[in-house]
């Protein structure tokens, strides 16, 4: 117990101890470049920790496509084609529809070969089931003479058949779409747009986006966009399939505003390789009218199409004097780590490791300093004489040597 209370009662104070290695003092020069490279060429040029920067970025989409196809015999535009028709962040682009046409509330056999069935018992097991065209009856519909039928549906009828084989719309890849985006950083009450006043109402109507030769154009050619993707196009004009536009906007408010530009990044969201069911998008609509006695029929459309996730993101930063100090503190704080890789090299891995430690660390009682004869602040009568005192605050030199 008296030991614990002693050692808690104790004092710690640095020495300086001034090794004179070359090895040693190379390794510590290094480190200590190595971190001050970090810190300027990584923290301060690169990553600009020395602005405050506002990720919360709010931002605003308008698209509008243009263009015309021909799709199973009808000239196709833009009101036919996209869906929802509000111009918003989020829309689809159809490339193949399949038409059941004249549905009526009624009884009617299924069209998939998977309710095949021969008796009412077998078509018992999809009385719940989710993925045929109407409620299952329970009943097998035979035709006249037929010993196989197909399970019969209450619902709308004729049942839908999307087995079909329809060419897809081809003209797709040359529609285009547009793109109005605005964006404000709040922090810093800064507002901008990717359609620069620079530009006149000509120069955007006629061009088209391009990586190199026109990265701020807002009008994309849908067939480039899919090239920028990097997949087949011929299966994502059949199937369809999900597309993000990202608009990235990284703004350093310490320049002129003018450089504060967009970049598009294009990516396929859906991975059609992981999907084994269900690969593609589609989904299904219907119109509605009525007979001229009342009763009320539809025509079921199964749409298969592109669909567009126009996405913003960025930040946007600015100097400021609080992290400026923080990471300069940082800096300084890490280029002592240098000195504490060299001591664990000291007193650990070199010859004469026992030594150092002997020089770097001394225990000093009060009952030791009472018995010591008294000398003069300058005196070296304690020192060895292959021992020098550095001249800076009694710090002590060790050659390699020594």
């Amino acid at each position: 117990m008296w030991g614990c209370v002693t050692g808690f009662f104790t004092y710690e104070t640095t020495k300086s101890v001034v090794v004179k290695s070359w090895s040693v003092g190379i390794i510590n020069r290094i480190i200590q470049l190595l971190i001050i490279t970090y810190f300027v060429g990584w923290v301060f040029i690169h990553e600009k920790a020395y602005q405050v920067t506002d990720t919360g970025i709010e931002s605003t989409v308008m698209t509008k496509v243009k263009g015309f196809g021909y799709h199973q015999n009808r000239v196709m535009d833009v009101a036919d084609y996209v869906f929802p028709p509000q111009g918003a962040a989020v829309f689809s682009i159809m490339t193949t529809v399949i038409n059941t046409e004249n549905q009526f509330q009624g009884r009617c056999p299924e069209t998939s070969e998977k309710f095949n069935c021969t008796t009412d018992a077998e078509c018992t097991k999809f009385l719940y089931s989710v993925v045929s065209s109407g409620r299952i009856t329970g009943i097998c519909h035979k035709t006249f003479n037929e010993s196989e039928g197909r399970c019969e549906i209450e619902g709308w009828c004729p049942a839908e058949d999307d087995n079909v084989e329809i060419q897809p719309m081809l003209e797709v890849e040359n529609f285009t779409i547009f793109i109005k985006n605005s964006v404000r950083f709040p922090l810093f009450n800064v507002t901008k747009g990717n359609l620069f006043p620079t530009k006149n109402s000509s120069e955007i109507i006629n061009c088209t986006y391009d990586p190199e030769s026109q990265p701020f154009c807002p009008i994309f050619r849908l067939g480039d966009i899919i090239h920028y993707t990097g997949h087949n196009k011929k299966k994502l004009l059949e199937k369809g399939g999900e597309v993000g536009i990202n608009i990235e906007w990284k703004c350093d408010l310490d320049r002129d505003i003018q450089y504060c530009v967009p970049k598009y990044f294009f990516t396929r969201l859906d991975d059609p390789v992981q999907h084994k069911v269900s690969k593609g998008y589609n989904f299904r609509f219907a119109k509605y009218f009525k007979t001229e006695t009342g009763t009320e029929f539809r025509t079921l459309h199964k749409v298969f199409a592109i669909r567009f996730d126009v996405m913003v993101t960025g930040n946007a930063g600015k100097f400021s004097t609080i992290p400026t100090l923080i990471n300069l503190v940082a800096a300084f704080t890490s280029i002592g780590l240098g000195t504490v890789f060299c001591d664990i090299i000291l007193l650990n891995f070199l010859k004469g490791a026992a030594q150092y430690k002997a020089k770097k660390f001394e225990e000093v009682s009060e009952a030791q300093i009472e018995s010591s004869p008294k000398s003069s602040p300058d005196s070296h009568q304690s020192l060895k004489p292959d021992v020098k005192r550095s001249p800076d605050s009694g710090a002590i030199s060790l050659s390699s040597f020594d």
